[in-house]
């Protein structure tokens, strides 16, 4: 039996997140066991994104993309390559456990760390997928052109919740000043009225 077909069997198809199974660094390793699925027949699916702090949105996101085929390969940014693009305060949560929530989400077959570094679109091209999955603002409508050199089909996805993780986090953070705002605005006036009548005397 091959590694792909112990792969199938035991790991992606299995109960539980496996991750161990599920999670392939070797992008070499994928690109066999991709070309092994497709020549079972399976549909090859994949989306990619940064996934911090996972929430209902992601997953029914995972489980409308996996309506369009039969294996859900997730490529999931690394800490590095979030920081690039969101900020040094991004992600919330490091790359290990965010892999491994995306893993435990049931449409997910296989997770993929994306490294900042790695070429464009160089998971994409590795896969050619039979369909990608993205959202609106992901791509730009000459990029999806480009794209279908390199997918069977690009399927552009509405959101899949009403409030995304960077507006949880703006919450968060609106609501955090807030409380600090309350707590310390008395304390800071009386502050000053003391440090005010003191050099009044």
């Amino acid at each position: 039996m091959t590694e792909a077909n112990i792969k199938i069997n035991k790991g992606i198809f299995g109960l539980g997140s496996n991750f161990n199974d599920r999670f392939i660094t070797d992008y070499k390793r994928l690109a066999k066991l991709v070309h092994h699925c497709k020549g079972l027949g399976l549909r090859i699916v994949l989306t990619q994104g940064t996934y911090d702090m996972v929430h209902i949105g992601h997953a029914r996101y995972f489980e409308q993309a996996k309506n369009h085929g039969d294996l859900l390969i997730v490529g999931v940014d690394s800490d590095e390559k979030v920081r690039a693009r969101k900020g040094p305060d991004r992600p919330v949560v490091p790359q290990d456990e965010r892999l491994e929530m995306v893993a435990h989400l049931r449409p997910v077959d296989i997770v993929v760390l994306k490294p900042h570094k790695a070429l464009k679109w160089s998971l994409i091209k590795t896969i050619c997928p039979d369909v990608l999955i993205a959202t609106k603002e992901t791509y730009t409508k000459a990029q999806i052109k480009e794209l279908h050199k390199h997918c069977g089909k690009v399927v552009v996805l509405e959101p899949q919740a009403i409030t995304s993780t960077s507006a949880k986090l703006r919450l968060l953070q609106i609501r955090t000043a807030k409380q600090m705002q309350q707590a310390l605005t008395p304390k800071v006036i009386a502050a000053i009225e003391e440090v005010l009548g003191h050099r009044a005397r």
